[in-house]
């Protein structure tokens, strides 16, 4: 480290991820990036950070897989929308005493992740903290104009669907904290859903096209973002608890634990799947093209009117579904609830229910 100043780092770091592709007109080197919006589309912006101690830790994430994380789960919010993410932009807080070795496989995690998901960076900037380290992306992508999937569409008779398999991710988290043995093959699926997560972009965009008229990816478990959905549509979620794909992995370390695996899939994040709603003939639509190209999409539930979210247990008993994710802001044992005037009650616990104090996403 003690090899660069702050322009020198950057220029050392920025090799190792993609700087070039469509729309860049100028990318990182001068005071702003100028960028070509793609015609007749909207923009969309979106930002997350990840911080050493509060969304990871040492022993549960390489540099490289920090790297990617950032940059996937950023991502991910513009595959929510239905959009096409184009570029990222980087913020790196650097505390005392890091090592250059940990910043290079940290920005090449991050060159992977841009690499997959098509996206070139045109920015950011490095400072120095006391502090822990913090990653912070910005993603710019774009959507057709006025075609972005909200979270408040949803309508009485639609179909309420999820991609792909959900609660790997904080299987994952829990085998890395407590050293659960597992199977090989399980254990590593598990970690590597947890570690390396990919943002649903081509899901997003078919959805759109078919007719979605709600969607959101689930970062703070799938009890938290149909709730999340319910409240933005002013409506009431419908799911069946069989219907909900939980990945075998999770079942069978779930088994392994003596839990119940549906534990993993409403409470444990960072799926990053798409859940949403949509007409019977546009789900249909969208099944159909999901299927052809290898995307599995599946049926959980059907919207009411009403509020909340209700779900059918196996054994034919209706149970409300609290959103008990993760919340940054959520009072500690102890401490007293202050709420923002006008704002949501809080979830009924943090922690996301699956041991996971440490990570989450604001």
């Amino acid at each position: 480290m003690k090899a660069f100043d702050e322009f020198g780092l950057i220029a050392h770091l920025v090799r190792r991820v993609p700087l070039r592709g469509d729309g860049v007109l100028t990318g990182v080197g001068d005071d702003a990036a100028v960028l070509e919006v793609p015609p007749g589309e909207h923009l969309l912006v979106s930002t997350d950070a990840m911080v050493d101690g509060v969304h990871f830790l040492p022993t549960t994430m390489r540099p490289a897989d920090v790297g990617y994380k950032a940059a996937s789960s950023t991502i991910s919010d513009v595959a929510a929308m239905g959009g096409r993410a184009h570029h990222l932009v980087i913020a790196l807080a650097i505390p005392e005493g890091a090592r250059l070795a940990d910043l290079e496989a940290l920005y090449d995690g991050l060159g992977e992740a841009c690499r997959d998901h098509g996206v070139t960076v045109v920015g950011g900037d490095v400072i120095r903290t006391s502090g822990p380290l913090v990653v912070t992306c910005t993603v710019i992508g774009s959507v057709a104009s006025g075609g972005a999937v909200l979270r408040g569409g949803a309508r009485p008779g639609d179909v309420v669907f999820v991609t792909g398999t959900v609660g790997a991710s904080g299987a994952g988290l829990a085998l890395l904290l407590d050293g659960t043995a597992a199977a090989g093959d399980v254990a590593a699926e598990l970690i590597e859903s947890h570690r390396r997560p990919r943002a649903q972009i081509w899901a997003g965009a078919i959805l759109r096209e078919a007719g979605a008229t709600s969607l959101d990816d689930i970062s703070d478990g799938l009890a938290s973002e149909l709730n999340e959905i319910s409240r933005a549509s002013g409506v009431r979620l419908r799911i069946e608890a069989r219907r909900v794909p939980v990945a075998p992995s999770v079942r069978d370390f779930a088994r392994l634990r003596g839990e119940d695996p549906m534990r993993y899939a409403w409470y444990g994040g960072e799926d990053y799947q798409l859940v949403g709603t949509a007409p019977a003939f546009a789900f249909a639509r969208a099944l159909t093209r999901c299927e052809a190209v290898g995307i599995r999409l599946t049926q959980i539930g059907r919207v009411e009117a009403g509020d909340g979210v209700i779900v059918e247990t196996d054994d034919g008993r209706l149970e409300v579904l609290e959103p008990r994710g993760f919340n940054h802001f959520a009072p500690r044992d102890g401490e007293p609830s202050e709420r923002v005037p006008g704002s949501p009650d809080p979830p009924a616990e943090r922690g996301a229910g699956c041991g996971r104090p440490e990570e989450g996403k604001a």
